[in-house]
């Protein structure tokens, strides 16, 4: 089981692209989903209350993305936690299972997924994914980087160090 940890605070723009692309992934069995939410005014939550989803609420003083997915990992059931942005629209319904795929390999911990810009991504930005989000995926990188607003642990390694 995978538990899918949202961190968010007044995304209705995004969050019912995110959660329809969840809900429609290949990926068995069905993924956990908890909202991590830091006192969105907007209709995120109704918006997300429409999903099979668990919501977590954090004061907007006491937020932090470290805090907000703490709070979401240790309410989590899976044996592997994805961390993903609200804002954050799976292209692929695959996706799921191809950021777990490295896990395969039990000496891997963390993988991350390709993040792309869309039409109203400034032209700088788009530059960067393609440095950071190469075509051909590097399974052994030698630098540090990882994308957190896609990323997946292993709960246990994550338990581990925290």
């Amino acid at each position: 089981m995978i538990s899918v940890v949202i961190r968010c605070f007044n995304e209705q723009f995004h969050i019912g692209c995110l959660l329809c692309g969840i809900s429609g992934q290949i990926y068995e069995p069905k993924a956990e989903i908890i909202v991590v939410d830091s006192g969105s005014t907007d209709n995120t939550l109704s918006i997300a209350s429409k999903f099979p989803v668990k919501i977590i609420n954090i004061a907007p003083e006491n937020f932090s993305f470290g805090r907000a997915l703490k709070l979401g990992i240790q309410a989590a059931r899976g044996d592997f936690v994805v961390a993903v942005s609200a804002h954050v629209c799976p292209v692929y319904r695959n996706w799921l299972q191809k950021l777990l795929e490295p896990f395969e390999d039990p000496q891997v911990a963390v993988a991350y997924g390709k993040q792309k810009g869309n039409d109203i991504t400034k032209y700088a930005e788009h530059r960067v994914f393609e440095q950071w989000f190469p075509e051909e995926s590097d399974f052994d990188q030698r630098h540090t980087f990882c994308n957190n607003a896609n990323a997946a642990i292993r709960r246990k390694v994550w338990t581990e160090i925290h």
